[in-house]
């Protein structure tokens, strides 16, 4: 593919990005163990323990992409609880939707959704997580006030996204490996625009400190944040 990658500004942003979506969606797990070495489980494992899920819970995945965080998810809210993952893919849904099938986990549920415009009721979810998919909003602030919407109060809002760093000389292979490396893992993976993409949408995402006033100003309580993998990955949350 060799078609420019979306840029968020442009008319055309959230079209452009589904459909970079839903062409990746056969090579996206494969390429997210490749890009982090297999620790990218791990960090949604630690976003899992920052939803401070219980059974019989309900909560909401947005931009669930495959399905993994989801599935995390409704392992904690056990049979009795419901997660729904919500991603604007449908290749990517069919995928998640498959695996909750074959793990068993029914509680899991997977709905085409707009993450600016959700069709769910005010206070819905006693949790709403995103991974890795905050940067890839049209509206952030219009997204994050949607999550904070479905919220029940006292609800928990967590965000699981790729920050850069500001250190030497994780700074340095950062660049190298993001703007340099992982586009050409995009080619052999038969679509370097999407790959391309990844860089330039975590180099316009804003980083930890700033993200946490978008949460503080967009109602979220109790704001914190965590740097995860030498700064390269923040994990964010708040409360309802």
């Amino acid at each position: 593919m060799n078609q420019a990658p979306p840029r968020r500004g442009d008319q055309e942003f959230a079209g452009e990005v589904n459909s970079m979506f839903d062409r990746i969606s056969g090579v996206y797990d494969r390429m997210n163990r490749v890009m982090t070495a297999g620790l990218d489980q791990s960090w949604r494992a630690r976003a899992t323990e920052r939803a401070r899920l219980e059974p019989g819970m309900k909560a909401l995945d947005l931009c669930c992409g495959t399905g993994d965080l989801a599935l995390m998810l409704a392992e904690r809210v056990g049979p009795e609880g419901e997660v729904i993952g919500a991603d604007f893919s449908r290749p990517m849904l069919d995928i998640a939707l498959q695996k909750a099938k074959d793990a068993g986990l029914r509680q899991a549920q997977f709905k085409w959704a707009d993450a600016l415009d959700l069709p769910f009721e005010d206070e819905s979810f006693d949790a709403v997580t995103i991974a890795f998919g905050a940067r890839n909003l049209a509206d952030l602030d219009k997204g994050i006030s949607e999550m904070r919407r479905v919220l029940v109060p006292g609800g928990r809002l967590v965000i699981l996204e790729i920050t850069q760093p500001r250190r030497q000389p994780l700074a340095g292979f950062f660049g190298l490996w993001f703007d340099r490396i992982v586009p050409m893992l995009g080619k052999v993976a038969g679509d370097s625009s999407a790959y391309a993409y990844l860089p330039e949408s975590v180099r316009s995402f804003p980083d930890a400190e700033t993200l946490a006033g978008k949460l503080d100003a967009g109602g979220l309580d109790h704001v914190r944040w965590t740097l995860m993998a030498g700064g390269i990955i923040a994990l964010h949350s708040g409360i309802r």
